[in-house]
Formats: C-alpha cells, sequence, structure tokens
C-alpha cells in the first residue's frame, strides 16, 4: 500500500537470496549509516542486516522499525561497499549474500565488533629488576616488548612469540606484571613510532635489479595499470616481490598479498616475516577459527597488521591504509569461487586496486591466458624473469613413451630405474598424480559389479587407508565390505591408480627411503602439512608423492627428479580450457626440479609422444605454446576473446528441473539476439550429484555489454517462471568449471 507522504526508513540487505532490499522504519537514538549491521525482523524471525542506503522515501506505508542497530560505525567502509555493489551487479548475485560474504562469520551472526585487546606493563611491572625473570625468558622479551613498544596487541604479541603467546601471557598477569586494557577499535590511535627494517637486504641479479626498477617506475605513473610478472619456475619472484613490498611499509601503508591455497601459507608467511622482523604479518583463509579469522579482519582494518597473505576472500579484507595488492600463481583456477556467491578472486583484486588507486602486481611462472590477452591490448604492463638465480638451471624435461614399458600402479620400469638413481646420488624425487585415494574403480572380477555413488551415478574411489569407497563428486562414502554386495564374490580388485597406491608401490620398492604422501587426505589434520614440509626441507634423501598441492609455491633445493605419471587424460578433454592447464600443470611440476646446484630432471609420462601441443611445450615454451591456444581461441570467440555464463539449474526431481530450463531456454531463444548465442539447454556433463538432477544452459557473446544486458533477460524471465519447490539455479558469470 503506498501513501501521498512516503515514509523516511532505511533500506536493509539481508543474508537472502533475493535480488531486493528491504525497507525498515528507523527511529534508533544513533542516526545509522550505510555498512552497519542492524537486527530486523523478517516473519517471524529476528536477523542481522546491512544498511545500504538511508534517508529512504519508502513507498510503503507502514513498516516494521529496526529492532537494534548493532554498529555505531560501518564495518563495511564506503570504497569496499562500492566494490561489493559493483561484484553484486557484475556476477548478478544478490547483494544481501555478496555483502555477508565479505564479514568474517562471527560478524554474520550478529555478534558485536570484539573490543581490541592491549597488553601494558604494570607498575610492579615498570619496576621489576632485571635479572627477576632470567629463568622465563619468553616472559622476559614480552615484558620488554610491551613496555618498549607501550602497550602492545594480540597480532604484536603472536609475531614476537608464535603461536602459544598467550601461555606466556597469563604467567605474567598472574604474576600482576602486565594487565590488559580493552579499547573500541574505533579509538584507536596509531603508535607514535613505525619501526621498520629488512632482514637482511635481498641482493638482487641484474635481472631481478631491472625488473623491480620498471616496476618501482610503473607504480608512479598517473594513470595505474596491473603489472604481469611473467618469470619462470625458480627466477626469484618472491624476493622481487619483498622488495617491491618494502618501500609501500616504510611509507606506514598496507599490503593485500593473495595466494591460491591455503597449503602455501606456512611458507609464505615464513619468507615474509622473516624479511620483514619489525612487521606484524598475518594469514587470513578458511581453515582458520571464526576468532582467529575475525582478530585478524580487526587488525587490518584498524591498521595494526601491515600485510595480509589470504586466500580468494582475502580480497574483501577492510585495510585503514591500503598501499598495494599482489596477486601470487595467479593462473590458478582456485581463484574461482565455485559455490555460493560465485566471484573470481584475481578479477575483484584488480577491481578493488582500481577503485583504490593503488598499484597491483600479479606474478606466475605460467600466466592464464585472460593475463596474457590483456597485455596483448596493452592494458597491462608485462615483465620478465627468464633465468634462474646463481647456479641453478632449468630443468630438462623429456616424453617417456610407455607403451612399450612394464608399468608398476602406472610407474614405469625406466622411471624406477631413475628414481633409485637419483637417491642413490643424495638427492629427493617427486612424483606428481592429480588422484587421490588408492584406486578410481573397485570392481568384482565375477559380475562385473563396481562401485558408483548412488547420489551421483558416478564411479566411487577407493581409499584403502579408510577402507572406504568415496565420491570426490558429493562426498558420500561407504564402508568396503570383503564381498561383492551383488554376487557375493571375494573376487574384489581395483582398476587405475591414485597417490595412496603409488605410496604403497613406492615403499615396497624402496624400503630404506621415507615415502611422503601429500593430499588432501594426509594433511587434512592441523599442522601435519607442516610436518611433511618439515621433513623434505632437512635435504635427507625422500620420495615425495602428491596432488595439485605440490605445484606451486615450493622450494626443494635436493630435489632432483621429478615424475608426472598421467597426463594424457587432460589431452583429451572436452573442455577448451583442458591445453592451457595441462601446460601450467606440467610447467608448474617441473618446475620443484633442480632449484638447488644440482641440475634437475623431469620426466612426462605418456602413450601420446606425437601429440602436438606436449612437442609444443617441450620444444618453444609456454609462452609460444599459451599463444598458439589463444589463436585457436580467437578462431571460436572462447574466453577471453568472446565472454560467457552458464545458467544452472538443479532439482531432486528430474522432471522440475527440465521443466524450469525447458521453459527458460523457450523464452530466451525467443528473444532472437542476434549478438548472444545459447548453446542448450543440455543435461550438465555431472547430470546427477547429490541426489540433484543437474542442467545448464551457456550463453556467449563477443561483447561483455551485450552479454551483461541478456542477463538482465534471463533474470526476468526467471522471476516469471512459476516458482516451484525444491529448483534452484544460479549464474555463473565467467565460468571456469563446465562439469
Amino acid at each position: 500500500m503506498s501513501k501521498e507522504h512516503p515514509t523516511k526508513a532505511v533500506r536493509v540487505a539481508i543474508q537472502r537470496p533475493l535480488y531486493k532490499l528491504l525497507d525498515y522504519a528507523c527511529d534508533v537514538d544513533i542516526q545509522p549509516k550505510p555498512g552497519c549491521r542492524v537486527k530486523v525482523s523478517l516473519g517471524n524471525s529476528v536477523i542481522t542486516g546491512i544498511i545500504v542506503e538511508t534517508d529512504v522515501e519508502s513507498e510503503f506505508a507502514t513498516l516494521k522499525p529496526i529492532i537494534e542497530l548493532i554498529d555505531e560505525s560501518p564495518v563495511i567502509d564506503e570504497k569496499l561497499m562500492g566494490l561489493l555493489h559493483w561484484s553484486s551487479s557484475y556476477y548478478f548475485h544478490p547483494l544481501g549474500e555478496v555483502l555477508f560474504h565479505a564479514l568474517p562469520v562471527d560478524l554474520r551472526k550478529g555478534k558485536s565488533v570484539p573490543k581490541v585487546e592491549i597488553w601494558n606493563a604494570t607498575s610492579a611491572g615498570l619496576e621489576l629488576p632485571k635479572d627477576e625473570l632470567k629463568r622465563a625468558p619468553k616472559q622476559q622479551a614480552m615484558l620488554d616488548y610491551v613496555i618498549q613498544k607501550d602497550g602492545a596487541d594480540a597480532n604484536n604479541l603472536k609475531q614476537l612469540l608464535g603461536d602459544n603467546w598467550r601461555n606466556t601471557s597469563r604467567e605474567l598477569i598472574k604474576k600482576e606484571l602486565i594487565a590488559i586494557e580493552e579499547i573500541d577499535p574505533q579509538k584507536l590511535t596509531a603508535p607514535a613510532t613505525h619501526v621498520f627494517s629488512v632482514n637482511p637486504p635481498h641482493q638482487l641479479t641484474e635481472e631481478q635489479q631491472q625488473c623491480l626498477t620498471d616496476i618501482d617506475a610503473h607504480f608512479n605513473e598517473p594513470k595505474l595499470r596491473p603489472i604481469l610478472l611473467h618469470g619462470i619456475t625458480g627466477s626469484g619472484k618472491t624476493e622481487v616481490y619483498l622488495s617491491v613490498i618494502a618501500p609501500i611499509l616504510k611509507a606506514k601503508k598496507q599490503v593485500l598479498v593473495l595466494i591460491p591455497e591455503i597449503g602455501l601459507t606456512p611458507q609464505l608467511l615464513s619468507r615474509f616475516r622473516q624479511y620483514f622482523p619489525d612487521s606484524n604479518i598475518d594469514c587470513l583463509h578458511s581453515g582458520l577459527a571464526d576468532g582467529e579469522r575475525t582478530r585478524v579482519w580487526l587488525g587490518a582494518k584498524t591498521g595494526s597488521i601491515d600485510i595480509v597473505i589470504g586466500t580468494r576472500s582475502a580480497v574483501f579484507t577492510p585495510l585503514l591504509n591500503p598501499g598495494m595488492i599482489l596477486i601470487d600463481e595467479e593462473h590458478d583456477a582456485s581463484f574461482k569461487q565455485q559455490e555460493g556467491f560465485l566471484y573470481q578472486g584475481r578479477d575483484m583484486a584488480i577491481k578493488r586496486a582500481h577503485d583504490l588507486g593503488i598499484p597491483i602486481l600479479l606474478g606466475s611462472a605460467t600466466p592464464s591466458l585472460e593475463s596474457l590477452y590483456n597485455v596483448e591490448k596493452e592494458r597491462y604492463h608485462y615483465l620478465r624473469l627468464n633465468n634462474r638465480p646463481g647456479a641453478s638451471n632449468p630443468p630438462d624435461i623429456a616424453l617417456q613413451d610407455i607403451r612399450t614399458l612394464p608399468l608398476d600402479a602406472g610407474i614405469s620400469s625406466l622411471m624406477m630405474t631413475d628414481i633409485r638413481q637419483h637417491l642413490d646420488n643424495n638427492n629427493q624425487v617427486m612424483l606428481f598424480l592429480n588422484r587421490r585415494g588408492f584406486a578410481p574403480v573397485l570392481m568384482c572380477q565375477d559380475c562385473g559389479w563396481h562401485a558408483v555413488c548412488s547420489h551421483c551415478d558416478m564411479g566411487m574411489t577407493y581409499h584403502a587407508s579408510m577402507g572406504k569407497v568415496i565420491c570426490h563428486h558429493c562426498g558420500y562414502e561407504e564402508r568396503v565390505k570383503s564381498t561383492c554386495p551383488d554376487c557375493n564374490s571375494t573376487k574384489l580388485t581395483t582398476q587405475g591408480q591414485g597417490t595412496e597406491r603409488i605410496e604403497e608401490v613406492l615403499n615396497t620398492h624402496f624400503p630404506e627411503t621415507p615415502v611422503i604422501r601429500i593430499d588432501r587426505d594426509s594433511t587434512s589434520r592441523k599442522g601435519s602439512l607442516e610436518e611433511k614440509l618439515e621433513l623434505v626441507n632437512s635435504g635427507e634423501p625422500v620420495i615425495l608423492i602428491g596432488t595439485q598441492m605440490l605445484t606451486k609455491g615450493h622450494d626443494f633445493p635436493k630435489l632432483t627428479l621429478v615424475g608426472i605419471l598421467d597426463v594424457d587424460q587432460a589431452l583429451f578433454s572436452m573442455d577448451y580450457r583442458a591445453h592451457e592447464r595441462l601446460a601450467q600443470q606440467v610447467l608448474q611440476v617441473a618446475g620443484r626440479a633442480g632449484r638447488g646446484a644440482a641440475k634437475g630432471k623431469v620426466i612426462l609420462q605418456t602413450s601420446q609422444p606425437q601429440h602436438p601441443m606436449l612437442l609444443s611445450l617441450l620444444s618453444q615454451g609456454y609462452a609460444n605454446t599459451a599463444q598458439q591456444i589463444l589463436n585457436e581461441r580467437k578462431l571460436w570467440n572462447y574466453p577471453p576473446l568472446g565472454c560467457q555464463a552458464l545458467v544452472r539449474v538443479n532439482a531432486l526431481d528430474l522432471q522440475l528441473a527440465h521443466n524450469f530450463i525447458s521453459t527458460l531456454g523457450a523464452d530466451l531463444a525467443a528473444i532472437n539476439s542476434e549478438k548472444v548465442m545459447l548453446l542448450g539447454p543440455m543435461p550438465s556433463p555431472l547430470a546427477r550429484r547429490a541426489k540433484r538432477y543437474r542442467f545448464q544452459l551457456l550463453i556467449s557473446a563477443e561483447k561483455r555489454g551485450d552479454l551483461h544486458g541478456f542477463l538482465h533477460s534471463v533474470l526476468s524471465i526467471i522471476s516469471k517462471i512459476r516458482k516451484t519447490g525444491g529448483v534452484r539455479w544460479v549464474i555463473d558469470v565467467d565460468p571456469v568449471d563446465f562439469l
């Protein structure tokens, strides 16, 4: 109902899949601002919302009032709010879900922004004789630090003493030598002194120094453009990163570093902390407890953390004094979110840097075709590092034709000989297979039964260590019995191999050498990845077997042989991105070899030794192979030349999902736009997942504006299709996964 004199209201976004905002009457004492959280009533429940607009003239005569104003000042600042508005529009995702995605879990639940705790020395602590704590060096170090800094927060103390610093704090509090003061984060003042140092300064090679000089020049241009640093594996990109960051920190500004995998965090965090001993550096990723994530988020927002290292969601970290953004391994597909809000973390970071007017540096040994195309179009600056510093040289890469060779769990006899030779030379070996578990097939030799997921209609992977078959698509698992469920035969066998089976075979062939398996199963326990990497970094002869977790960022000086066991599956994939990903994966894996003084060797086992893509990669290198793939994309106008969006629909009932997408497809076809091409509707390649039947419709266009204009029609039509319970749909802009 409307009235002649509109009601003054605030417009609120809620964490629901709604493409509209809700109006509420605002009669709280303090006038709220956009970005503040509120408690509001929705139906019979009370939920948390975020104010998007104030002083709104609502068309409705009566409005529910705001129940409570949670924040006196915004938890999402104006610049970040602008980025989130843009991303909601670009990715066609409800604004409420986008805004809440940018907050730590505790704040999504409506909890108050925690007070910042400051540890101060008491009068007793200030007057304590110097040798009183000589038997408790950690306590002495903490007390000295608190006195020297005139108060320190949790980020400072964690940096000083490590993860167990709170035990030291408790002891000092018991002795009444320090006390904790709680301060409103909005009233926190910056420290009077700013200590900055590097330890020790890098001795860059001539090539690295030239690269640094070029980056500095680009950073100071009036119109900033992203910089793509294309450096071969082992060329010292991290040294360049650290040298680039140093003047940013010296100027009291913050740096946001994005990496694709949690597994890269410990090594990078250690390198950064060692090089910047006086700077507060912390990480932000999904593996942290909710309280820890809130602490780091708040530390970045108040300016007490200088460098935040995080995975893709860290792109939304609030920064008090943003100075630059760095994206390492920018090509990695992990930067694309695959559930819920389907954003591309790399692209979001580029947009954020543009909005903030700060420089952004993208680094990779195998840049994405999107970034190389942007270089071609002169949207990005392009820099190269072609050499490894010191005595280290790129490894020799060779194809090994396995068609006539005997194989043991997929490992050729020649590969076994090479492994023995490198171990005898006191070096380390790594085998790469991007398939975890023991075997992809568990079957009965008598009746032909094989383990299939009842929720997906796809084969399940046998995990011997757990005695289970697990579906790698939906996570469903079953315990394996000793007999066939169809015919009761005891002749159960496996086909194919995963990392578990490779581990077992290597233990048999090399019983005197530790075999270290690194995949999602073997590193699920907290700290287990660090333990395994520590064993490798000891330099003793070991055999590493792992998945893509091992392909990037790790530096193992004693690793001289890398074996890649199965490249064939990607050569004949129906995904047009498969060759790009394979080229990236091969060179990233190969790049782990020969980083020390000894020459590295890489062997690719294949039954397709004459495949043009493999021959091109080995003879001409990544840049030329990428250009060839880009030229092929141009023929079909595939991304990055054109642009795509995928409409995905799923339901527990096959007919419901089919009817929904068929209606949508027919209505879109009737629009008859010559600037947009439709492919489908059709069943998804993975037609059933987690009991839900899946369909998709691919929309392609040459120009971004044409695609987005058409997607508005998609939203309009979907809103008019008769709502049928149980049908879920999503628009995936710039999709990378077509399963």
